[in-house]
């Protein structure tokens, strides 16, 4: 029987894989291995994949256990991105540098669940569908996390460090 997954398939997620692990692990070494696992078990569960589906989500909800599950064994602490890690990057203007780091520490101050959601929304551009079903949510608990993660990150940035307290009465 024929799982329809090929090396070529696979191939072409790497870029989109890659992207989304050094997110997720925030460290070029730790993304590459989170990827290398990623295909390994995409590669030993291929029966468990349906044609007729999107080869990139399962991917992803593939990537999404692997991590979780890392994470559990206490995967190694991760270390911050380098502007040398992604040299194929054009900055433009003075500040984008700046901008670009401050960037990536208010997505390291967003919960994992809120970054997670917000990746793979904006970076990876998917579905809030598909979203719902990489993570095994529901998509109302997408759209409210996504919601969350793009005011928070928007808190940040505007320098607003702390969040804003709440009267409970």
């Amino acid at each position: 029987m024929s799982t329809g997954i090929t090396g070529d398939l696979l191939a072409a997620q790497i870029p989109r894989l890659r992207r989304y692990a050094r997110a997720l692990t925030r460290s070029a070494q730790a993304a590459d291995d989170l990827v290398q696992d990623c295909l390994e078990r995409a590669w030993r569960k291929a029966n468990r994949w349906e044609p007729e589906t999107d080869l990139r989500a399962w991917l992803f909800t593939v990537m999404h256990n692997v991590h979780i599950n890392g994470l559990r064994r206490k995967y190694p602490d991760t270390e911050s991105i380098e502007d040398t890690d992604y040299p194929d990057m054009k900055l433009q203007g003075a500040d984008l540098p700046l901008q670009m780091r401050d960037l990536e520490r208010g997505l390291a101050e967003l919960p994992a669940e809120q970054r997670e959601v917000l990746l793979l929304v904006c970076l990876e551009e998917m579905t809030y569908e598909q979203v719902a079903a990489v993570l095994g949510i529901p998509i109302g608990t997408v759209m409210s996390r996504l919601h969350r993660a793009r005011e928070r990150l928007r808190r940040y940035l505007a320098g607003e460090r702390k969040p804003p307290l709440r009267r409970v009465k």
